[in-house]
């Protein structure tokens, strides 16, 4: 004699997008995490030009950019979360099912992140519309929520 479950079936809820405040604080908690990245590059780059300061080469500036790339595209990739946004407890999926992002999608997002900064930080605060998307969630077709 076989008995039903009498617990009720769960079903898969909606990713909750994340508060804009939660967003600011991984910003800046990253932008350490950056800096610290820079202070390394630039140190090898001082001791591979005898102590010479690098300022102004645009190799170094493509360099630092490539790191900054790096830092955030493998972060996404491998668990959706940079460092800041593992400590504030959000993360980024795509819009497809909430899978992790491609190496497409990272890149799109990056540069429209970067981008974004220019009117004054507009794409960012774009976030604090109902739908708590900024410029390069909708541009890389991706979303940030609550991990």
């Amino acid at each position: 004699m076989s008995h039903a479950s009498s617990q009720p079936t769960e079903t898969p809820t909606a990713p909750v997008a994340a508060a804009f405040w939660r967003r600011l604080l991984s910003m800046i908690y990253d932008t350490l995490c950056l800096i610290g990245i820079w202070f390394v590059a630039g140190g090898i780059a001082v001791g591979l030009h005898h102590g010479h300061a690098v300022e102004g080469n645009p190799a170094f500036s493509l360099l630092l950019l490539v790191l900054s790339y790096a830092y955030f595209a493998f972060s996404w990739r491998r668990g959706g979360q940079t460092l800041g946004m593992k400590c504030w407890r959000i993360r980024v999926v795509s819009d497809d099912a909430g899978t992790r992002l491609s190496w497409r999608q990272t890149l799109v997002r990056f540069a429209v992140a970067l981008v974004s900064w220019v009117p004054l930080g507009l794409g960012y605060w774009w976030a604090l519309t109902g739908a708590r998307r900024a410029w390069h969630d909708l541009a890389s077709h991706s979303r940030v929520v609550r991990a």
